[in-house]
């Protein structure tokens, strides 16, 4: 399968010209506004399973709290219903179209790269979407533990009751916050492939690497809870610890690969040599 979107995705791309680049953006980025448009639709209908699943966090919280607590989201607007369900149902959209989002992303920038690098690449683009897909559950699995800090910091002299826009919001920023954070490892893999930082580097600057993920976590999620901190700066640790790993056997396999071939160049360089001296005729022929 990789094999056919990598052979696929070749085209005469270096002969292009600006103009032709731009026409074939211009048709990609139609072509995924066509698609998140046209899916509107179905989000429209799944907004109650949406909400459904917006719910779960902050019912699990309130009745952890009070077993009778009511966790109905409140409205004080009259619009905001319709204006969230609109909003969602344009996430939703977005995230079904997903696929054929990326696909023409793939496609538009395929064509610049050699085929080595389109591995690369399309590596690189699944990796990234199955971390950013791990982050996003793990924020929302959590989202009970920060919610129920959020409530509890209060006191008990405080009726928390939030409107659905808002907590809309906050997951949202969750997901997000968790799903960049775990394409740390990419970065930290792609930076040692192309020779910038070497696996060597990382492993000597550990201590400070683990201050400065603690204090990134606390910085990019939006809630400012324990839990969340923890539940994203432990697994960007492991992650750099993993990344460490993964250049390690990147550079031992380049070095193999170069000496590997420098004992080829050397074996053919010799072979030529010795080719060049049988062809030299002896030395008392040329004197006769």
């Amino acid at each position: 399968m990789t094999g056919r979107m990598l052979k696929g995705a070749e085209r005469e791309g270096g002969q292009m010209t600006l103009g032709d680049h731009l026409k074939e953006l211009r048709w990609r980025l139609l072509v995924c506004v066509g698609v998140v448009v046209l899916l509107l639709i179905p989000a429209w209908f799944l907004y109650p399973w949406f909400s459904t699943a917006l719910q779960g966090p902050y019912c699990d919280a309130l009745r952890n709290i009070d077993p009778r607590a009511n966790c109905k989201f409140l409205n004080t607007a009259p619009l905001a219903p319709f204006n969230l369900r609109l909003r969602i149902a344009g996430w939703g959209a977005v995230l079904l179209a997903m696929p054929v989002i990326l696909w023409q992303v793939w496609r538009f920038i395929a064509p610049g790269l050699y085929k080595k690098e389109r591995r690369y690449a399309l590596a690189f683009v699944m990796s990234a979407l199955l971390l950013f897909a791990l982050g996003a559950l793990l924020a929302y699995e959590i989202l009970p533990k920060a919610v129920d800090f959020l409530i509890r910091v209060g006191g008990p002299k405080v009726e928390t009751r939030y409107s659905i826009a808002d907590f809309t919001r906050i997951v949202v920023l969750m997901m997000v916050a968790f799903g960049v954070g775990f394409e740390f490892p990419i970065l930290l893999v792609a930076l040692q492939m192309v020779g910038v930082i070497q696996p060597g580097t990382l492993a000597n600057y550990r201590r400070q690497a683990m201050l400065v993920i603690v204090v990134v976590a606390a910085a990019i999620t939006p809630s400012g809870d324990p839990f969340s901190l923890f539940a994203l700066a432990v697994p960007m640790y492991l992650f750099y610890e993993l990344s460490i790993f993964l250049g390690w056997l990147f550079v031992r396999t380049q070095r193999r690969r170069a000496e590997k071939a420098e004992k080829t160049e050397k074996a053919a360089a010799a072979a030529r040599s010795g080719a060049a001296a049988q062809e030299q005729p002896p030395a008392d022929a040329d004197e006769s």
